[in-house]
């Protein structure tokens, strides 16, 4: 692989559209390297890596504005390890938060399908009063941000 890569080039070593690359950009997460006296933005293979570190850190759940203190932290010179550390643990708190919430309404669901008798008439459905009426015999609702 050359030293230079046109937009096309980046997005398909990547993995990812065009048009993501160019989002990247917009939100100045991924400026180009330099461009072609035609106008083409060329790429180098630092900024293959930081494609590939947005996408990766996007797969963890970080957001884009996430992303882009990280990317701040792994380029700046006086920045330790400590501080992703601490990114990282606030992320995983969130994700333990939202496991708890979907385990919450796993369970109300569970209830709701165990009270249902099918053979009944819909207006008198556990499931679809629970949402009319708010939750019945000990089936709590999910908590709400």
């Amino acid at each position: 692989m050359g030293s230079k890569l046109t937009i096309g080039q980046l997005a398909k070593t990547a993995g990812v559209n065009v048009q993501t690359v160019r989002y990247y950009e917009r939100r100045k997460l991924l400026p180009p390297t330099s461009r072609m006296p035609s106008g083409y933005r060329l790429y180098s293979e630092e900024a293959l890596r930081r494609l590939r570190f947005i996408r990766n850190a996007q797969a963890l759940g970080f957001t884009l504005r996430e992303i882009a203190e990280l990317l701040n932290l792994r380029v700046g010179t006086g920045a330790r390890c400590g501080e992703v550390k601490k990114s990282a643990q606030a992320k995983l708190a969130g994700v333990n938060e939202k496991v708890r919430d979907l385990q919450a309404l796993a369970h109300a669901l569970r209830s709701l399908v165990a009270i249902c008798q099918a053979g009944q008439a819909t207006d008198r459905c556990p499931i679809l009063n629970a949402m009319e009426n708010g939750p019945q015999r000990g089936v709590q609702p999910r908590r709400t941000r």
